[in-house]
């Protein structure tokens, strides 16, 4: 029989989002997930928010959520975060939301997200992630591996002009909001003697031989070999050492026990970095960057060194996911602890899209 185009004219509707929501979507095992890691944070929480008074601010606990929404879903702003939330029911509930409260402005969103950053709130979750007992159990703690990627920074390589340049305009202003004509052929152009106005913290770097100079970041993984899975992060300016660096400091972050192997490209490969490897107990399994000696002779590789080199390349998916669904190709944000803000939400959401399937097969 065929059903009646009517609209409903009952002044009252109950809702109940959680049926709503079907018991096999996705979005449930991660939200589980995320709230355990939560719950480990509350003291953190406590003692970020302990010296305010006024008004209550947006709860960190929904903060993070929907920005790992933003992420997971590929939202390209905040006040397109703030629309969806408005509408729909699934955002509603995985934020904590109920169908009757209002949603946050836009700049109020960003304002409280910013608060944050004074905690250190995103690499903790990251790390809360990793330690809950369920997920600690698929991950490896012999084997690592590590690499870097550039992250485009939110400003145009016309703002990055000499550092005694007035930034507030100057002969290259254009005026009216737009920036001038200006050929920058043959102008000498180091971070040295030059700024970006627009984000200061950026660095104008180059990947490599006929590859455009830009104004970018550095982002660094460590993933352990196992299942893939990112343990540690790092946002670095960009320079031709940050790799290495970084490297070495998420070792000591993570606390790498010792007799852990490392594997990595030929970027990483330098006799002080080994040395520093190797003084920290772990062995480098770095690529070589030629299969034969000073003599010759064939370099001996070290055991294991062969499995190292080809699982490492696993750790551009967690780079390809951050930049194509995650959104982070180019950063939203100005300012390096923006920036690492940043990056640090969109590794823990590929974690968490990526950890159900894992726990599953654990299960299985």
């Amino acid at each position: 029989m065929r059903g009646e185009d009517r609209t409903t004219d009952q002044l009252f509707s109950y809702v109940n989002v959680e049926d709503r929501i079907a018991s096999d979507h996705p979005l449930r095992q991660i939200r589980q997930l995320v709230n355990d890691a939560l719950k480990a944070l509350d003291a953190d929480f406590t003692a970020l928010y302990a010296q305010d008074t006024g008004r209550p601010s947006i709860a960190p606990e929904r903060l993070l959520r929907a920005m790992l929404l933003q992420a997971i879903y590929s939202i390209r702003s905040e006040r397109q975060l703030m629309e969806r939330l408005e509408f729909d029911l699934l955002f509603r509930w995985f934020v904590g939301l109920g169908p009757d409260e209002p949603t946050w402005d836009a700049s109020t969103f960003s304002k409280n997200r910013d608060r944050l950053l004074d905690g250190d709130i995103a690499a903790k979750f990251l790390n809360a992630v990793l330690s809950l007992r369920r997920v600690k159990k698929l991950l490896s703690r012999e084997h690592f591996s590590v690499d870097g990627t550039l992250i485009e920074a939110w400003a145009s390589t016309k703002s990055f002009r000499p550092k005694d340049t007035d930034s507030g305009g100057g002969p290259d202003s254009g005026g009216g909001g737009r920036n001038a004509p200006h050929d920058f052929h043959g102008e000498k152009r180091s971070n040295q003697t030059h700024a970006s106005s627009t984000d200061p913290d950026a660095r104008l770097y180059r990947k490599g031989r006929g590859k455009p100079a830009q104004l970018c970041y550095m982002g660094h993984v460590l993933m352990e070999n196992r299942q893939g899975l990112a343990v540690a992060t790092q946002l670095t300016h960009a320079t031709g050492r940050a790799e290495r660096e970084a490297a070495l400091e998420m070792i000591r972050k993570r606390k790498v026990k010792r007799g852990a192997t490392l594997g990595a490209d030929k970027g990483y490969n330098a006799w002080t970095f080994k040395r520093d490897l190797e003084q920290a107990g772990v062995r480098p399994h770095v690529a070589l960057k030629s299969e034969t000696g000073r003599c010759g002779l064939p370099i001996k590789t070290p055991e294991g060194y062969e499995v190292s080199q080809r699982i490492r390349k696993r750790i551009e998916e967690i780079f390809g996911w951050t930049k194509t669904t995650g959104g982070y190709a180019k950063t939203k944000f100005r300012g390096k602890r923006r920036v690492a803000l940043g990056f640090d939400i969109a590794i823990a959401a590929y974690n968490l899209v990526r950890l159900p399937k894992l726990l599953a097969g654990a299960a299985a």
